[in-house]
């Protein structure tokens, strides 16, 4: 169950919100071969000057990224879903790619736990929840 976190320091509309999740879950969906129903998403507004990233100007807008997967990605399918994330953000919130900035941290899939039971091992073109 992918634990996908997006921190940003500006308000973003309720709008805007439904309409990244919607891409975010998709877009991850679709290149990392795998279903849509344990992917959770959590996005956190804060003031402007609670996040930074060194080579940012303190008063622009920044977002943070800290995607929590299971193991078995390729370095290319992780860039792929960094580059496209980057872009949603982009699109959705206003904020430049050069203002982001994305951490992977990889789990076994026995870390991730939803009612029915853990996740298994990631195998290509899975449905984790069947």
């Amino acid at each position: 169950m992918p634990h996908l976190q997006f921190e940003l320091n500006k308000k973003v509309s309720d709008e805007s919100k439904e309409e990244f999740v919607k891409e975010i879950r998709e877009s991850f969906s679709q290149i990392m071969d795998t279903g849509t129903d344990h992917i959770a998403i959590s996005l956190r507004e804060y003031d402007k000057f609670s996040l930074t990233i060194g080579r940012v100007n303190p008063t622009d807008d920044i977002c943070l990224m800290n995607l929590d997967i299971r193991e078995g990605r390729t370095i290319e399918k992780r860039r792929e879903l960094a580059l496209k994330f980057m872009e949603i953000v982009k699109h959705n919130f206003g904020i430049e790619t050069k203002n982001q900035y994305i951490t992977f941290t990889e789990h076994k899939g026995e870390d991730f736990h939803l009612v029915e039971k853990y996740l298994a091992t990631w195998v290509t073109g899975e449905d984790p929840l069947a």
